[in-house]
């Protein structure tokens, strides 16, 4: 690899590893993955932090990754037995303050993914907020990352019931 490759493959990791920022809003720490090569769905991870005197709400998320793009959560229905669904009035982010979206909790699920996820890569995704409007950020695809906490989709320890 040349010098200038060298270069330009450098400069692209770091773009995709540095912070959002707009209006107040930055997003830090984004990760996306899916369980496995042709996997039908995706999620993505990330802090939402709101630097802002206002409270703001993040309303949807649009990416062309996948047919559907939606936020989401999972809800505990006992036994167990957890449910993930869609969050249709968005997510309250205050000002000061931080949301984050992890594994086993909120998060954004991306449903009819158009490609693989390929370790390495980055997806993009546009966040949309009330007050700050469109955020885009480059995500960055780690199929290996394990923390977030939380259950991961493929937990045997859990029983998903479709959505």
């Amino acid at each position: 690899m040349s010098f200038t490759s060298k270069t330009v493959a450098i400069a692209i990791a770091l773009s995709t590893a540095l912070p959002a920022f707009a209006e107040g809003i930055m997003v830090h720490d984004a990760y996306a993955r899916a369980a496995r090569p042709g996997a039908p769905t995706g999620a993505a991870f990330m802090q939402i932090m709101n630097h802002s005197s206002e409270d703001d709400r993040l309303l949807s998320v649009a990416s062309e990754v996948a047919k559907r793009v939606e936020l989401h959560t999972h809800k505990d229905l006992g036994e167990g037995v957890m449910k993930m669904m869609e969050i249709e009035e968005g997510l309250a982010i205050p000002a000061g303050g931080k949301h984050g979206l992890a594994r086993g909790g909120d998060h954004v699920m991306f449903m009819g993914l158009n490609q693989d996820f390929v370790q390495g890569e980055s997806v993009e995704i546009t966040l949309t907020f009330e007050k700050a409007g469109d955020v885009v950020v480059q995500v960055p695809i780690d199929l290996e990352r394990q923390d977030h906490g939380g259950m991961e989709h493929g937990d045997k320890a859990h029983k998903h019931k479709d959505h």
